[in-house]
């Protein structure tokens, strides 16, 4: 397969750069609305569905697209809604993320960084599959929405060989929001015992 678009090799670096930053505001920063229980206990919730959806929409994904990825053009399951479905869910589970910091700044910053950054990428991934794929995938594009499923396109052959392999290297990408999580409830621990610092209090 070709090499990746400049967007598509500079995905990861930048996610992390973003993630990084996200990081080191909620080190030194905590809600304004941990004082409303009802408020943050709502965004909590709301943020854990979220993230559960996000998290099962991946594992779903990964189980169609591991070990193929390179090889053949996968249209079944999730991918026969919309032809990005790992971005939707890897979307969905961002802001779930940034609902579970129990502030609405935090859920919005993430959703800027992903539609600042993810359309090019995306693009670039669409262009580099329609050199491989041809026409093929320009049918499949003709007929599948790019980003938001149509859910009466769904279907899902019988059986399906699954290479279990890349499939459990494929788990740790599927989760890694409800760790996020966990590691968020940590350092509000943390600002609640007086062992990390808060500067500011966001919305």
């Amino acid at each position: 397969m070709a090499l990746g678009t400049m967007a598509e090799n500079l995905r990861l670096p930048l996610t992390w750069a973003g993630a990084v930053l996200v990081a080191a505001l909620l080190l030194l920063s905590s809600g304004r609305w941990e004082e409303t229980w009802g408020l943050s206990s709502v965004l909590f919730a709301a943020g854990m569905a979220l993230v559960g959806i996000a998290s099962l929409g991946r594992l779903w994904c990964a189980l169609y697209i591991a070990g193929y990825k390179d090889d053949r053009l996968v249209t079944d399951g999730p991918y026969a809604m919309c032809r990005n479905p790992l971005y939707l869910f890897s979307f969905i589970g961002a802001i779930g993320v940034g609902l579970c910091t129990e502030t609405f700044t935090i859920a919005a910053i993430l959703t800027l960084l992903f539609t600042a950054a993810y359309p090019a990428v995306i693009c670039g991934e669409e262009a580099r599959l329609a050199r491989h794929f041809g026409e093929a995938y320009q049918e499949y594009r003709r007929c599948t929405p790019a980003f938001f499923p149509k859910i009466g396109l769904l279907r899902e052959p019988a059986t399906y060989l699954v290479n279990p392999r890349v499939f459990r290297r494929s788990l740790f990408d599927a989760l890694w929001f409800i760790w996020i999580v966990g590691i968020l409830e940590v350092v509000e621990e943390l600002h609640h015992l007086g062992l990390l610092p808060v500067f500011w209090r966001l919305y």
